[in-house]
């Protein structure tokens, strides 16, 4: 599920630069026969950058998923109540991925107009206001409410690791695994407690705004840990010219590759409950078993980078998350109450397809402006491709009256994924 790929990016860049070093950098200490930086000033960004900003980072991070999870664990309850059809629920569950992609090209713009900081603080203003304005009337404010939702977390998606590695240029790594760790457990706790929340409220109203406290709480943190800090420009993303990135056969199956794999976790994570509660299951336990799916990620974003990234070819991570994936998917056609937890841990581990495709846009370049270039395209072009996703598979659950087409739908993005990611793990660079 971004701009994580600018964050994997940042980690092979920092550690690049500790190895040219001559191996490890002391914390706070520049390579040898270069100045200190200003902002690392006694007194400036290494106090304020400190725990206070990382605390502020986490509690964003952790906005990025509940508002997408906890509205998919309870997406039938909702339904029911407004009146709507699977056509409407397509759209909203469409939502997410158009935003991340749109946002690959606001986020810079905001970014240099209000400086990183205080546009991310708009973000979770505007985050915190629209979980609230969506739950207050009918249909068409649900879905307005919902693209205000998911447009200031994409910013905040795109914008955040541009403060990590402004602010913690020595601690990328701890940064990094305390982002992706937060932003995992905030989707699992999202889909996991929102149906607790239903049912202990008697109102899906009550219980989808109950999460704005979260980003209420992400804002004050963040608003008080940036005070006094500059919203430089150098902050700021730049913009990479056309290159011949856009001309190369591997960054399109790079692109392609981030593309699938955002389809399908953007279709579980939006579909999947609505699948076990049509297999009979009730709202609670299908919120549990996509918080369980979900939590995998925890573990499994902080192993496996680094690992997939010292394998000299990637091809046979790309079988290993396809062959995962399409076991899952294949019990949830066959047999999905039979054994439902295997069925939603074998997807979370496909699902691990995520930090693989991060790892190709550091592998498969050969310098950081071809990186740049690469990550803003598989960002971009990627997740608006992924957006079809969510809205077929409820599509074809409309047309067939059942979950099958729509499975066997995600059954084959899958086998094109792991096809396709082969041909991207080769070793060979753009």
């Amino acid at each position: 599920m971004s701009t994580e790929p600018t964050l994997h990016r940042d980690v092979a860049a920092q550690n690049a630069t500790d190895r040219g070093a001559g191996g490890a950098v002391e914390a706070g200490s520049p390579p040898a026969g270069r100045a200190k930086p200003e902002r690392h000033t006694p007194g400036t960004r290494t106090i304020t950058g400190g725990v206070l900003l990382l605390i502020g980072v986490a509690l964003a991070a952790a906005n990025m998923r509940p508002a997408v999870t906890s509205l998919a664990a309870i997406l039938g309850e909702v339904r029911g109540s407004l009146g709507v059809g699977t056509t409407w629920a397509s759209v909203i569950t469409s939502m997410p991925t158009l935003c991340f992609g749109v946002a690959g090209v606001a986020a810079p713009l905001l970014a240099r107009r209000w400086g990183v900081h205080r546009a991310v603080a708009v973000a979770l203003g505007v985050l915190t206001a629209a979980m609230l304005f969506r739950v207050v009337d009918g249909p068409w404010t649900v879905l307005a409410g919902t693209l205000l939702t998911c447009g200031a977390i994409a910013l905040c998606n795109v914008l955040i690791p541009v403060v990590v590695k402004e602010s913690f240029p020595d601690r990328v790594g701890t940064a990094t695994a305390l982002y992706t760790t937060a932003m995992a457990g905030g989707g699992a706790l999202g889909s996991t407690f929102t149906p607790m929340l239903l049912s202990g409220t008697g109102s899906w109203r009550l219980a989808l705004a109950t999460w704005s406290v979260v980003a209420l709480a992400a804002l004050i943190v963040w608003t008080t840990a940036t005070r006094g800090i500059g919203n430089h420009d150098a902050y700021a993303p730049k913009s990479a010219a056309p290159s011949r990135v856009l001309r190369s056969p591997l960054a399109w199956t790079v692109t392609a590759y981030f593309a699938l794999q955002s389809l399908v976790a953007y279709v579980v994570m939006g579909w999947l409950p609505e699948v076990f509660k049509g297999a009979g299951m009730e709202a609670g336990q299908a919120g549990l078993l996509l918080g369980l799916l979900l939590l995998v990620g925890v573990p499994m974003n902080m192993v496996l980078p680094p690992l997939v990234a010292r394998s000299r070819s990637q091809s046979g991570w790309a079988v290993g998350f396809a062959v995962f994936s399409t076991t899952g998917v294949l019990g949830l056609i066959v047999a999905p109450t039979a054994a439902p937890v295997v069925w939603a841990l074998l997807v979370g581990v496909g699902l691990s397809a995520f930090p693989l495709a991060l790892v190709f846009l550091s592998l498969r370049t050969a310098n950081a402006a071809d990186t740049a270039q690469l990550s803003a395209m598989a960002q971009g072009i990627g997740y608006i491709v992924a957006t079809a996703g969510p809205f077929l598979f409820g599509s074809l659950h409309v047309v067939t009256g059942a979950w099958t087409a729509s499975l066997l739908l995600v059954l084959g993005v899958v086998v094109v994924q792991g096809c396709i990611g082969v041909v991207a793990g080769r070793p060979r660079t753009i």
